[in-house]
């Protein structure tokens, strides 16, 4: 196959395994600034431009598209789909998963287990949005935010009712978490891919710490998940039609609930954590699922 790899970056630690599990299969990769491509939507022969020329077929595209540029890098991704290349993630299922409100909803649609989430518009409702996730302490999230970045616990009702005024006040959108005290500041991250958990880790989050993201510097572990766990993460990921996903669970008294699901995980922690090939997984995975490699792959330039 001849592989396109969408990333900013092609230092970062994923990408960067993508194209050695590529090439240590034969396959060709090469990384596509996703901000440097430009489309010609035309009806007879849509096609992408990249730094001044047509760019070459790709047999596959592997979509690493940042939160920050989710708009732009989910309309290349769409034009590659109406050149007929198979791509990882289609940008349907991207965008879903990248708004935290709507893939919310959509899992609730499934009876998937979720921690009881408020939504508002106005700050008369801010008491009984409150009082709906059961009351403080509870968890706001900037729907916007990434990492842990946007994310606050209130230990009060009147500090809830503060910080969810001021968002509101910035005219940010909000959403409003009960806490899920018996996690203890551990989540377990699903790697699935089609529809299996290939690989799954415990993150822990710093002492005096609520948020267990390995940026937020939380330390990560392997775990031996439940057959309940395992099955709610498949479930999530195809709930938002991800054929690969990073689902993010708590480990709550009524079974799991699901934080996110998303959609370009990092490949650094779960195989550091676990020991295993998670990048070659998802070649592989390529290679088995309708990608017809042509007879001759272009040679990547650059």
């Amino acid at each position: 196959m001849h592989i396109g790899i969408l990333s900013r970056n092609r230092k970062l630690y994923s990408t960067r395994r993508l194209i050695e599990a590529a090439e240590e299969r034969g396959h060709t990769a090469r990384v596509v600034d996703t901000l440097r491509c430009y489309m010609n939507i035309a009806s007879h022969r849509p096609s992408i431009h990249y730094k001044g020329e047509e760019i070459e077929p790709f047999d596959a595209i592997v979509p690493r598209i940042g939160a920050s540029v989710t708009f732009y890098g989910c309309a290349v991704l769409r034009q590659f789909e109406m050149m007929s290349t198979y791509v990882l993630n289609d940008s349907v299922s991207i965008t879903r998963s990248r708004d935290k409100l709507r893939s919310l909803q959509l899992l609730s649609r499934k009876g998937l287990g979720l921690p009881i989430t408020g939504f508002a518009h106005s700050p008369d409702d801010i008491p009984d949005l409150i009082t709906m996730v059961k009351g403080a302490p509870l968890v706001i999230k900037l729907l916007e935010g990434t990492q842990g970045i946007g994310v606050v616990l209130a230990e009060t009702n009147q500090a809830a009712e503060s910080v969810i005024q001021a968002f509101m006040g910035m005219k940010a959108n909000i959403m409003v978490q009960e806490y899920i005290k018996e996690a203890k500041g551990a989540d377990v991250r699903c790697l699935v891919i089609g529809d299996k958990v290939v690989a799954a880790m415990k993150r822990q989050a710093l002492e005096g710490e609520f948020r267990s993201n390995l940026h937020r510097g939380g330390s990560a572990s392997v775990i031996r998940i439940t057959p309940e766990e395992r099955s709610t993460a498949i479930r999530a990921a195809k709930a938002m039609g991800l054929r690969v996903a990073g689902v993010d669970l708590l480990r709550s008294n009524h079974g799991p609930v699901i934080m996110e699901v998303n959609s370009s995980p990092g490949l650094q922690g779960i195989e550091t954590a676990t020991g295993k090939d998670i990048a070659g997984q998802i070649i592989d995975y390529m290679a088995k699922n309708g990608v017809t490699p042509r007879k001759a792959p272009p040679k990547p330039k650059g």
